[in-house]
């Protein structure tokens, strides 16, 4: 149930849009700007009176459903329109199918390229999207693996991995810990789902580490790595979401 507070926000934020839409059809003069709260009920599907009381603050309930057609009747941008879902408290069904899954975002291509130190992007189930030739040669056995590039699978069943980093199992647990954080925003995600069954059925240590619920932000930090080629290494991990797609991570690990 939303606060008194939060209706509020909700009704004032739907009302400013609307009123900021063009009428279908030209007419006479309005005594109100944009469209009228029938017209906005036509577009999206839903009642003209379920329309007046959201804007009215009222206790009213709104489906995912029902707020996705809202939001594509008032043409809301995909920063309003994950606001609107927040301001409703629900999850928008569009984000968790296909958006999520799609190409790594233009601009996270162009900044993993555009860095000489090793840097790499993650989508939402920790796949490898992206990355550059310092990340390539670090990263052996995973970004160099062909379709295979999930960097739990890496972590945790790859042996070039527990060469790699001297700390392993210490940075394994981490690692799941951090993804934990994001696997609460995926709960009925099937793929997601599928993902962490058979990590727990292939590998003890992930099974016996996802049992102790750890959840850790990941703020970055000293990394080490023994490198078969250059030695020991030792980089400062730095994360970065992109503000227009909150499910990828842009990862720098910048030499220290």
């Amino acid at each position: 149930m939303l606060d008194p507070d939060q209706r509020r926000l909700l009704g004032d934020f739907v009302r400013a849009h609307r009123e900021r839409l063009r009428p279908d059809a030209p007419g006479g003069r309005r005594r109100t700007p944009g469209l009228r709260r029938e017209e906005l009920a036509a577009r999206a599907g839903i009642s003209a009176t379920w329309c007046a009381w959201i804007e009215q603050g009222r206790d009213v309930q709104a489906s995912p459903q029902a707020l996705g057609r809202l939001a594509r009747a008032l043409s809301l941008s995909r920063a309003e329109r994950t606001y609107l879902f927040e301001l409703a408290d629900r999850r928008d069904p569009d984000s968790e199918a296909g958006e999520a899954a799609d190409e790594a975002p233009a601009s996270l291509r162009e900044m993993v390229q555009a860095v000489a130190p090793p840097a790499y992007g993650l989508d939402r189930f920790w796949n490898a999207c992206c990355w550059n030739a310092a990340a390539m040669h670090l990263f052996r056995g995973w970004l160099d693996a062909g379709a295979q590039r999930n960097l739990l699978r890496y972590i945790f069943l790859d042996a070039q991995a527990r060469a790699l980093i001297p700390d392993w199992e210490h940075r394994a647990r981490r690692v799941l810990a951090e993804f934990r954080a994001d696997y609460s925003h995926n709960l009925k995600d099937k793929r997601m789902q599928s993902m962490v069954a058979a990590l727990r059925a292939e590998s003890v240590l992930f099974a016996r580490a996802w049992g102790e619920q750890g959840v850790l932000d990941r703020t970055g930090g000293l990394r080490s790595f023994t490198h078969p080629e250059l030695g020991p290494l030792r980089f400062r991990q730095h994360t970065f979401t992109p503000a227009d797609r909150q499910d990828f991570k842009l990862v720098l690990l910048m030499p220290a």
